[in-house]
């Protein structure tokens, strides 16, 4: 019996879809649509080159384009909204929560956007599009309920009542005082369990702290990883709460960080649609490109500086990617633990200098124990033991330095303000290259030519 994986199922329903469009049946593939829920709708959307996506979006419910926007991001959100109408925008927005509506009004046009506060007529809402998007302010949902401590749980159960619903994820109360400070926080499970005429401030937990609107989003996930809790109160700098936060803002917070994390290291932007045109991504993807070929021929200059020694002993020319690549992959890896940790925040200024004694050292073993491995391939390859003594001595160098440039770069860029996953592997790989090629070239120079 064979097993189906888990993204058959996706491109099943993008076949679907396509087949549904090209045929011009566009009724089943608006009933497809509206059996699938709005993540499922944005999948779908990100995955379909550029005419089947706005043809799909155009037969979409406005009632059901708001959540499916906010699922979506960066490019493939801006050409949806772009091929909106300004009225489908208006009432796509108010199907939202105010947290979600805040997040998507912030990326309408401003004549839009305008329409859509009038409409709401929600003071909070203007508020929350003030706040900057990289901190808790701007992650937090502004719909939170509030209790004072000196009421009982009856009255509690009343106030909920009238409510007639409740924010998802709501799995706690916030406590407050008379002028809306922040005490403390009570689960609901407490309100459910216990006698209506017991006092909220008995059950309250004084201990939870708030988190700052100004914190930015990183150190929030790191506050929910570390205290184990399914959502939290945000607080201004007045110490009354504007918000919470809940383990769903903080789950895309994550999943940001890891799309981040992996098309930084190429250099390239995780909200760049895939289907983008193609002048539009060959320009985005010049920059770096132009950054590293001018690294590479500042390799390639330092290997001129040793033409002549390689004309006399062309085995040079064969061995030098060794050196270069293994400092390469040793200070990769490096580098990749450094940007880790500096997210993480389990590196900075107090310990970086035993990181980097303790990489140092790594690099140093490394590189002694592969040198003598080299060193006799070389050897035995060319029958000639000094050049192989050569290729290890280069390599425990270039090693050791690698480890060196694997702390030190991403520490530098980061206090630049330049982010370390973008911009760490390009100078990391000239860093290597040069210094590898340089100590084997420089060492064959000095001793097998003197």
């Amino acid at each position: 019996m064979s097993v189906r994986r888990p993204q058959d199922h996706s491109d099943l329903r993008l076949k679907q879809i396509m087949n549904d469009l090209d045929n011009g049946a566009l009724y089943e593939a608006r009933s497809h649509l509206h059996s699938l829920y709005p993540a499922e709708i944005a999948l779908l959307l990100r995955s379909l080159p550029i005419d089947y996506r706005y043809q799909l979006w155009s037969i979409l419910a406005p009632e059901a384009m708001g959540l499916t926007l906010v699922s979506l991001q960066g490019d493939v959100r801006a050409g949806l909204i772009e091929h909106t109408s300004t009225a489908d925008l208006v009432t796509a927005a108010s199907q939202l929560e105010p947290r979600d509506m805040a997040d998507l009004v912030a990326d309408f046009p401003a004549d839009t956007r305008e329409k859509v506060l009038k409409k709401e007529g929600d003071s909070r809402l203007e508020a929350a599009l003030s706040y900057d998007g990289h901190t808790a302010a701007g992650l937090m949902n502004i719909d939170v309920l509030s209790i004072r401590a000196d009421v009982t749980v009856d009255a509690v159960l009343r106030y909920l009542r009238a409510q007639g619903k409740m924010a998802a994820n709501m799995d706690s109360l916030v406590v407050v005082d008379r002028n809306h400070h922040y005490q403390g926080m009570v689960a609901i499970a407490e309100i459910l369990t216990n006698d209506p005429g017991v006092v909220i401030s008995k059950l309250m937990d004084g201990n939870v702290e708030a988190i700052p609107s100004n914190m930015p989003i990183s150190e929030v996930a790191t506050i929910f990883e570390h205290r184990n809790v399914l959502s939290a109160a945000v607080i201004d700098e007045q110490k009354e709460v504007i918000g919470r936060i809940t383990i769903d803002e903080v789950l895309e917070v994550i999943r940001d960080e890891a799309d981040h994390a992996v098309m930084s290291s190429a250099g390239l932007d995780e909200e760049h649609d895939l289907f983008a045109p193609v002048l539009v991504s060959a320009r985005r993807r010049a920059v770096w490109l132009g950054v590293n070929l001018f690294t590479a021929f500042l390799a390639s200059w330092v290997i001129g500086l040793f033409a002549a020694t390689i004309d006399q002993i062309v085995a040079l020319a064969v061995l030098m990617p060794v050196v270069a690549s293994m400092g390469g992959i040793a200070g990769s890896q490096t580098l990749t633990l450094v940007i880790r940790g500096l997210a993480l925040h389990q590196i900075s200024a107090s310990n970086a200098m035993s990181f980097l004694f303790k990489e140092m050292a790594v690099g140093a073993v490394n590189g002694v124990v592969w040198s003598i491995v080299v060193a006799m391939i070389a050897a035995a390859w060319f029958s000639n033991m000094p050049l192989g003594m050569m290729l290890g001595f280069a390599m425990i160098i270039n090693l050791s330095c690698a480890a060196l440039a694997g702390v030190l770069i991403p520490l530098f860029l980061q206090k630049r303000g330049i982010d370390p996953a973008l911009a760490g592997g390009v100078l990391l790989t000239t860093v290597t290259d040069v210094i590898g090629f340089m100590s084997f070239l420089g060492l064959a120079t000095i001793f097998l030519l003197a």
